[in-house]
């Protein structure tokens, strides 16, 4: 039987009396905890380790959990924009001092989450966060596509249709996504002889490859990556590199480069 600062860790710090009894926790280790001071009853029928994250906590005291975005974060997904202020999920729906509320049953399910963010965030914010959860076997496509049937919902459901589950990085959707927006074809993961596989080939003549702030972990993946970067070179597909910042910060002049890059390689053909 797990101790009632073990139960509340391995349930993210902040949980119902509810939760932690399924969990185990007898009501009498809850109040021995309570009058021990390792936990905290912050609202009724809700309970915190000491520790555990303050915005988890004014949650709780609201009989709210984190959503939408936030929870997407905290489950690692592929986040664009981290809010300015928390996205909770809560039934009553009712406001939460300096956090938007979405009225949702609880606790979310990732399937939840992912349906919670496409319909509040910008189309690209909801892709990139519902493509992650698809790849990492989170959630299943058709039980997302069932989720938008209404007619009223006509673009999210278009938007479901763009996910590519082989996408390899958050960088590799915005990219696609912004390519694809300004009428280009991307095709992802192309392979090339001797190089492996380009993470995108726009148009069928211009390839992408995407920079990650840790994209060289060491030495040898530094030579790595300039090996394959003359292949392409030598292949004859001319090749960019683009990083998150390039396309978060100046989208218009990510398209705007690729587009004079294909302008040029076709002349030259």
């Amino acid at each position: 039987m797990p101790t009632v600062s073990e139960a509340l860790a391995a349930l993210g710090g902040v949980a119902s009396i509810h939760s932690l009894s399924t969990a185990g926790v007898s009501r009498r280790s809850l109040e021995s905890g309570v009058a021990g001071g390792s936990v905290q009853r912050i609202a009724r029928g809700v309970y915190a380790h000491a520790q555990a994250d303050p915005v988890l906590i004014h949650a709780g005291r609201h009989h709210a959990v984190l959503g939408c975005v936030s929870a997407a974060s905290a489950a690692g997904l592929w986040v664009v924009r981290h809010p300015d202020r928390p996205h909770l999920a809560a039934p009553h729906g009712r406001p939460v001092p300096g956090c938007i509320v979405h009225r949702s049953k609880i606790p979310l399910t990732s399937l939840d989450v992912v349906c919670q963010s496409l319909r509040c965030l910008a189309p690209l914010e909801g892709l990139t966060i519902a493509e992650s959860a698809v790849k990492n076997g989170l959630i299943q496509l058709p039980a997302l596509r069932d989720r938008f049937p209404a007619v009223r919902e006509k673009g999210l459901r278009e938007l479901v249709g763009r996910i590519r589950p082989q996408s390899g990085s958050i960088i590799e959707t915005m990219a696609r996504y912004l390519l694809e927006e300004a009428g280009h074809t991307v095709e992802l993961q192309v392979r090339i002889p001797g190089m492996g596989h380009l993470d995108l080939f726009v148009d069928g003549l211009l390839g992408i490859e995407t920079d990650g702030h840790a994209h060289h972990s060491s030495r040898e993946a530094y030579r790595e990556d300039r090996r394959r970067w003359n292949v392409t070179v030598v292949q004859g597909v001319p090749t960019l590199r683009v990083t998150f910042e390039m396309l978060l910060n100046e989208p218009d002049g990510f398209v705007q480069m690729v587009q004079q890059a294909l302008a040029m390689y076709r002349t030259a053909q």
